[in-house]
């Protein structure tokens, strides 16, 4: 059983739980696989797919790079500001690629809660590597910390599940 520790409210952990088993099922029901990189969100989104039903034959795995030197060195991302659309894009064509996985998820961002690069707390970028290519989104989130790394995780999963339905 996996157990995240994560401050989200029980609706909201459910809400995951139910997002998490949806894209399980579309996985399986394509046989496709997904990996994920994360930054900002610390291993918070493999916790919540490693705890869907049968991540075992979908969940390629992941690489938390909280460290810039891990998004350059093993993600493969330009050295250079980390907290960008384009750093986001290049995680996730970088886990994919290390992975072997069709679908790759990324995440990127200011938890706070101090500004970094130049970007207020709750600033985030999330990208979406599919068989089609790869796309991101920002997000601007308000709260703590905990706060803006549960949403984050939140729409990162929401990101992967309509890449899903869509394909």
């Amino acid at each position: 059983m996996h157990n995240c520790r994560v401050s989200d409210s029980t609706e909201q952990s459910e809400d995951l739980a139910e997002i998490a088993a949806e894209i399980s099922e579309l996985l399986r029901k394509h046989d496709r696989t997904v990996a994920v990189a994360e930054s900002l969100t610390s291993g918070n989104i493999a916790c919540r797919l490693g705890a869907a039903p049968q991540a075992s034959a979908w969940f390629a795995g992941g690489v938390t790079a909280y460290a810039s030197s891990v998004k350059f060195e093993v993600l493969g991302v330009t050295p250079g500001p980390v907290i960008t659309s384009t750093c986001a894009v290049q995680m996730a064509d970088g886990v994919a690629r290390l992975t072997h996985a069709d679908y790759a998820v990324a995440v990127t961002g200011v938890g706070g809660p101090d500004p970094e690069e130049g970007h207020p707390a709750g600033t985030v970028f999330a990208a979406i590597h599919t068989t089609s290519g790869t796309d991101f989104a920002e997000y601007h989130f308000d709260g703590s910390p905990e706060t803006v790394v549960s949403s984050a995780t939140r729409e990162a999963l929401r990101m992967l599940l309509t890449a899903l339905r869509d394909s």
